[in-house]
């Protein structure tokens, strides 16, 4: 068994973070192998990000979402200091390499032709009333979801410390999945949403690790949060490993590895990893600020924020940025 399968079992058991129930136990294969495709589309062209605010969230947590979204693209905000949140972003563009190389060389030899994927800030959409109540089921996250555009659009669904959602701490952090549209122009469409709670109140050690102690596993001191909000910096952990595996596998059969409904993906093959050196109940060797927080990618309008390594086909290695 290869060292980075036996690194991503034994980490598995102690940071479950993204997508929803993930089943190592039978990945015992070679990782050149780790994902496979799918034969899927994978989001493409110019896509939207809206956001969806259930509960109350200050103005300030807003910005700390909206600024790590806008960072992800290197032209929409250029950042002076390295590493940054778009040089991790760009890892997800070797898998449309990949995909457009496995296409083209199927038996059905179709032509292949792909835009490249462009993700923008697009609408934010505040329901800080809890109209559908505090306790949310995932039809509840269907119908917020849909409240943004679904045409060329993922659907961010982030509920506030208050708000209970169904697995919420228990299974999941948050998640990511597909639901019908509304009939555009004659063509039914499917959008791709996503949802994250902020895990302030009811479970920082479960879904704000390394920013909280752990709920069980090997204890070690919680570092600093770089923007000084624990449910808000771990939400942003959530929320990057999500976008990876939405990019890669939006409609369930993209990039993964395991159940289609309990998958492997971009990030989360990587649990518990975020810079070289990484073990269970160590994030790895990070970047510390003047305030002693860690991080390891910078941001537009100076933020710092601490990213999930993500899986590099390429090299069938967890990729950290530091």
């Amino acid at each position: 068994m290869s060292s980075l399968v036996v690194f991503i079992l034994i980490l598995i058991s102690l940071f479950n973070v993204s997508f929803a129930v993930r089943n190592l136990n039978g990945l015992v294969q070679d990782p050149n192998t780790l994902l496979h495709y799918h034969n899927g589309p994978l989001l493409s062209g110019k896509i939207s990000l809206n956001l969806i605010w259930y509960g109350k969230f200050t103005p300030a947590q807003r910005s700390i979402v909206a600024d790590f979204i806008t960072s992800l693209s290197s032209s929409s905000s250029p950042v002076q200091s390295k590493p940054t949140v778009a040089s991790w972003w760009k890892t997800t563009e070797k898998y449309y390499n990949l995909a457009s190389t496995t296409y083209s060389t199927s038996a059905a030899k179709r032509k292949f032709s792909r835009p490249a994927l462009s993700l923008s800030l697009a609408d934010q959409i505040i329901d800080d009333t809890y109209s559908l109540g505090k306790s949310l089921n995932e039809q509840h996250l269907v119908t917020l979801a849909a409240k943004g555009g679904q045409r060329n659009a993922v659907n961010v669904v982030l509920t506030a410390a208050d708000v209970v959602v169904d697995g919420f701490c228990q299974n999941r952090c948050g998640t990511h999945r597909s639901s019908k549209g509304a009939s555009i122009d004659g063509k039914n469409y499917k959008f791709a949403y996503i949802w994250v709670g902020n895990s302030e109140k009811q479970c920082p050690g479960y879904c704000a690790w390394p920013f909280h102690q752990p709920i069980y596993g090997p204890q070690s001191p919680p570092l600093v949060s770089p923007n000084n909000d624990v449910g808000l910096d771990g939400m942003i952990i959530n929320l990057a490993s999500l976008l990876a595996g939405t990019a890669t596998n939006p409609f369930g059969n993209g990039y993964y590895q395991g159940a289609v409904d309990a998958p492997l993906e971009a990030a989360s093959a990587c649990p518990g990893i975020y810079g070289k050196g990484a073990y269970p109940g160590y994030a790895g060797d990070l970047l510390v600020d003047s305030n002693g927080a860690s991080y390891n990618a910078n941001g537009c309008n100076g933020r710092k924020f601490l990213l999930p390594a993500m899986y590099d086909p390429a090299t069938s290695t967890c990729s950290t940025l530091v």
